[in-house]
């Protein structure tokens, strides 16, 4: 086996991974494009990654973790840390939970 990645410890007790792979770029690539680099950087035994609905990588993303683990790349959703966020936009009281859901889906 490789080496274990550094983590930090959480306040839950889980570890998450300090190096995470970002999918901020530009121009913003074909969703397949990002759908491979995220499967290929899992292959590699990254398990911590950085999205933005601004990205345009949360859709890929999600589609990558549900190739990984039909594939068995990883074992269940739990070994995965994905971080995205609130665009500024979207941070008006009655827009958060819009953007938060559609992040989600």
């Amino acid at each position: 086996m490789g080496m274990v990645p550094p983590a930090i410890v959480l306040n839950s007790g889980r570890r998450m991974p300090v190096l995470g792979m970002g999918t901020a770029t530009h121009p913003i690539p074909p969703e397949q494009t990002v759908f491979e680099a995220v499967v290929r950087a899992m292959e590699l035994g990254y398990r911590h990654f950085d999205s933005a609905s601004l990205y345009g990588s949360e859709r890929p993303i999600g589609r990558a973790i549900s190739f990984a683990l039909e594939k068995g790349l990883i074992g269940s959703r739990d070994e995965l840390f994905i971080t995205t966020k609130l665009w500024c936009t979207d941070m008006h009281r009655d827009r958060v939970l819009p953007a938060l859901h559609h992040s989600l889906e």
